[in-house]
């Protein structure tokens, strides 16, 4: 089997992609709102020949490259950033106040411009024996994710296998890391509102004491779904904002609490809303507050499928070398690219940034940085992929 070589395509581009990714950093945009970069990448695709499709509201597109004579295989890239300060200290940093890249999501949209700059170039030499579909996918920051809009307008309907890749700053660039199975985990939003009369801190007994009643929420939720979920699981409750009262001698008629349940198993996954709504109310319950829970379904682990994820382990082999490949651990961390992989076999594979001996900066840190080298390094990963898998059976 004669699959042809990306990486000398990809690196033609390189100091492109490097001005692109800047320019994309510099002007972040966040989910849905993703004008700016889904025109930027529309113009440049189109300068290059190919004919992309925005999604309906405008936000996000898609593009195929190749020929209907094979199955079709998709490469997928979030284009949305996070609603934080940036405080990266670089010449493109954010100029939107209130938005940053501190995911990557820049360098995900950049690699897979690449990817599809490179593989438009070997088709015109060689025609593709099948279709690579370029998603460029919004809002991935948004639960239950911008993959569902991808899915809704049937961009996933033809595609046999998807692949992506998401920047991982505990690994040094050069460097790809893969495993079969979950690699990612569950995530989704709990919000907690309690209610009372409130009163004076001099007779906490008279009313509903809605500040000790959030403190057993903080505490006392986590503790009881050690006791009521799998242990075996990975099951993480973490609270992220806590907001109550406005005066030291007052207890507030109101409260709220917000953050993250995690897990590593999708059947627990599927059980867990329940009980930990049915959890916060028992807690309470003493404390005679009335409770308010919103809980938000986000996303199903993301799950690699073994022969895609053999098909990417070859294409890194190949064309970044066997020292390049390394096993991956499973993150707490949410991936929308889930609900894709739950609807086609695919795999998503974590690209190093890390600068070797350098700082460690970790996702959704307003100074995070990467190494830019990644981003033809994570062009060349999508494309040889992508060109694997049409030559594969």
């Amino acid at each position: 089997m004669n699959i042809p070589e990306v990486a000398s395509l990809v690196a033609a581009y390189a100091e492109e992609l490097i001005d692109v990714r800047r320019d994309i950093h510099t002007h972040p945009e966040l989910g849905f709102q993703e004008m700016r970069t889904t025109a930027l990448v529309f113009d440049r695709l189109a300068k290059a020949g190919l004919d992309p499709q925005r999604l309906t509201g405008g936000t996000g597109l898609w593009c195929d490259i190749g020929s209907d004579r094979g199955h079709t295989v998709a490469l997928r890239a979030d284009l949305d950033a996070l609603p934080m300060i940036d405080a990266c200290g670089r010449p493109w940093a954010s100029v939107n106040e209130g938005a940053t890249h501190a995911c990557g999501h820049d360098v995900h949209t950049t690699a897979l411009l690449g990817a599809a700059l490179a593989l438009a170039d070997l088709h015109e030499r060689s025609p593709l024996p099948g279709r690579v579909r370029l998603i460029f996918q919004p809002a991935e920051e948004k639960m239950p994710g911008g993959a569902l809009k991808v899915l809704g307008e049937g961009i996933l309907d033809e595609v046999t296998r998807a692949y992506a890749l998401h920047c991982d700053p505990h690994t040094d660039v050069g460097h790809i890391g893969s495993r079969v199975g979950p690699i990612t985990a569950a995530a989704d939003r709990v919000h907690v509102t309690l209610h009372g009369h409130g009163g004076h801190t001099s007779r906490p007994h008279l009313t509903e004491d809605v500040i000790f009643a959030l403190a057993e929420v903080v505490t006392g939720v986590p503790a009881a779904l050690s006791r009521r979920l799998d242990p075996r699981a990975g099951a993480s409750m973490v609270w992220g904002r806590i907001n109550a009262g406005v005066a030291m001698n007052a207890i507030p008629a109101g409260g709220e609490v917000a953050g993250t349940f995690r897990c590593l198993d999708s059947t627990v996954w599927t059980i867990a809303g329940s009980i930990i709504t049915d959890t916060i109310h028992q807690v309470v319950q003493p404390y005679g507050v009335r409770a308010e829970v919103n809980y938000q379904r986000g996303v199903p682990p993301t799950v690699n499928e073994a022969q895609a994820v053999a098909i990417a382990e070859a294409a890194v082999k190949a064309e970044l070398g066997e020292e390049a490949l390394q096993l991956t651990p499973q993150s707490l961390g949410g991936e929308d690219f889930a609900w894709i992989l739950e609807k086609v076999p695919g795999a998503m594979v974590r690209l190093g940034t890390r600068v070797p001996g350098g700082t460690t900066y970790d996702l959704h840190r307003p100074d995070f940085d990467v190494d830019e080298r990644a981003i033809g390094i994570g062009a060349t990963f999508l494309a040889a992929t992508a060109v694997r898998d049409l030559f594969t059976p």
